[in-house]
């Protein structure tokens, strides 16, 4: 039918501005207008100029020009060649000021294949992980700080976690094919169907969602559409939109499941005030819930002792766990020095709208900084362990006492 994929665009696609429907059909994004004509599936003998281009993906690539010869007849057993990793890093310049990866994986071969290219991208990216290195992973919640984050409920309004999942032996999002994407949703979606307790929940297709299920889900921030930047049209992550794309979340719409968006799973878990540990024992239960099911329909996730959990983009890999919270902390955030002093602590943060927006009213999203190289209870308790810091130093502010001798002391804590 040629009104929806994989040979058409549905009525909601149609209705977008043209740059967004070129990377919503069955091709590859090709955009003349928005300067995206780098074609995997006819790359040119040479890369295009990279001189203006600001990425992990450029830099990598100005200091090896001699690694797109050598590695663009190379393809992956699935069928990914080096374009369909690079794509987006050619066609996006990139912005000075924001130093994108500008790279994708088109299956888990990719990070091996195109090694020579992804270990440079993924040292500088994370901190100088090293191409031998060996990344640890523990989602045992036995093993997280009891340290009380809040003790006085005041200053952390939510607490989240988030991380993703990839299905060994398929293709990423960037590659998928149209069959082998609803596969992929039938497999996912049957391991969510089949949680339990406080997890049990329901799936919500993006094709055919109700008006007022995607008002109730946008409303909450909970929704995902279509791609409406080039960096994710260009990786090809709209391919054939919406196709086998939704969104689970158990009853009490705490844990929420994205499905085939960037990443194959996004996992995430929250709820209000600052009961880190309790969040992470549902996502811990969960994805162990979800693998099960996969197992027994002869899948298993992607994960390596190297990269740790195997996603779409390598800023993402090992843990890929992000764990925040929107903490209200108007004086100690005031400092000229904050996020300086929170990077010292492992830490980042963002404004109440996400990455580079602003603050409101001294609120911030703190989370964890690192993905690779420290396991998930480790990144949890460095999260813990410093949020709960910066509280102390708020109520001493708010007390009139001088932190500056501790805060010139800001590290990652001790034992983590």
């Amino acid at each position: 039918m040629s009104d929806y994929p994989p040979t058409g665009l549905p009525a909601s696609i149609k209705a977008l501005p043209e740059w967004i429907q070129l990377g919503c059909g069955d091709a590859e994004y090709n955009c003349a207008e928005k300067e995206a004509t780098f074609i995997a599936g006819n790359m040119p003998a040479k890369l295009p100029d990279l001189s203006n281009h600001t990425s992990f993906f450029a830099d990598t690539m100005r200091a090896n020009p001699e690694l797109f010869e050598k590695l663009k007849n190379k393809t992956t057993k699935l069928g990914v060649n080096i374009g369909h990793c690079i794509k987006t890093g050619v066609d996006n310049k990139g912005h000075p000021m924001i130093k994108t990866v500008g790279a994708v994986a088109g299956d888990e071969e990719s990070y091996e294949l195109f090694k020579e290219f992804f270990d440079p991208v993924i040292s500088a990216r994370h901190n100088g992980y090293a191409p031998d290195a060996k990344h640890p992973t523990d989602m045992n919640p036995a093993n997280l700080s009891t340290t009380p984050i809040d003790p006085t409920g005041k200053y952390v309004l939510t607490t989240r976690c988030r991380t993703g999942r990839s299905v060994r032996g398929t293709r990423l999002p960037p590659c998928s094919s149209f069959e082998e994407r609803r596969e992929l949703e039938r497999v996912i979606v049957k391991a969510l169907l089949n949680l339990e307790g406080d997890l049990k929940g329901d799936y919500f297709p993006l094709h055919g969602m109700t008006e007022e299920k995607e008002e109730s889900l946008r409303k909450n921030g909970n929704l995902f559409q279509e791609p409406d930047s080039t960096l994710l049209l260009s990786s090809g992550c709209g391919r054939h939109w919406p196709d086998a794309r939704g969104i689970f979340h158990n009853e009490a719409e705490n844990f929420f499941v994205w499905v085939n968006e960037e990443d194959q799973m996004r996992i995430v878990s929250m709820q209000k005030g600052a009961s880190v540990v309790e969040i992470f024992k549902r996502f811990a239960a969960a994805t162990e819930g979800i693998q099960k099911v996969l197992k027994q329909e002869g899948y298993d996730f992607m994960h390596n002792e190297h990269l740790g959990w195997v996603l779409t983009c390598p800023s993402n890999l090992g843990t890929g766990l992000r764990a925040g919270a929107m903490v209200q902390v108007p004086k100690f955030s005031a400092r000229s020095d904050f996020k300086q002093v929170l990077a010292k602590m492992g830490l980042q943060a963002r404004g109440t709208a996400g990455v580079d927006s602003a603050s409101t009213g001294g609120t911030w999203d703190i989370s964890n900084a690192d993905r690779l190289g420290k396991s998930e209870t480790q990144l949890v308790n460095i999260f813990i362990e410093g949020v709960a810091q910066i509280i102390r130093w708020e109520q001493a502010l708010e007390a009139g006492t001088d932190i500056e001798a501790e805060v010139a002391k800001a590290a990652l804590p001790a034992k983590f």
